[in-house]
């Protein structure tokens, strides 16, 4: 599987679309972040949505340059990753196929849901990815949902689902 649809299906898993949180971009966010946008408040308060926020925006910029540095400070160790094609893998799984491939350019295209319970935190969104093979542009688009848990003071997602949403008819 390339890296580019590897990191679609990813990022689709994280979140559901609702609000993400309320802060401006970081420092790396990029463009497609700012496509991000609040759809609803979320549902539980989530005190580090802002910090949540920026450690997914972070995460996609990287993906789109397919940082090997940044996922494994996203994905935890002990992470379940369940991809849209319904294949469950591991953080190793996912760093090999990384290497292996190259990067695609994902972005979230609506707002970012975070709900909080203490040092648990989910996150939701829908991302759009485009792919780039051979001169011929794919784009998909994912529902992501993610659990991040915090341990030394840093979050990591521990469990993640994806879901390809079906291509609109072109009839």
């Amino acid at each position: 599987m390339n890296t580019k649809r590897l990191l679609f299906i990813i990022l689709s898993s994280i979140l559901p679309v609702t609000a993400f949180a309320q802060s401006s971009p970081g420092p790396s966010a990029s463009a497609s972040a700012s496509a991000a946008k609040t759809i609803a408040a979320p549902a539980v308060a989530a005190p580090d949505g802002a910090e949540l926020t920026k450690l997914l925006r972070d995460f996609l910029a990287g993906a789109g340059r397919n940082d090997i540095a940044m996922h494994d400070r996203f994905w935890a160790d002990e992470l379940v990753y369940t991809s849209a094609l319904g294949r469950r893998k591991g953080k190793a799984d996912i760093m090999r196929e990384l290497r292996a491939e190259t990067a695609a350019t994902p972005k979230p295209e609506e707002g970012i849901r975070i709900q909080q319970y203490g040092d648990t935190a989910i996150v939701a969104f829908r991302l759009v990815a485009t792919t780039d093979k051979a001169g011929t542009k794919t784009v998909a688009n994912y529902f992501n949902t993610g659990t991040f848990l915090k341990r030394n003071a840093k979050w990591q997602v521990i469990a993640w689902q994806a879901t390809a949403l079906p291509k609109p008819d072109t009839k």
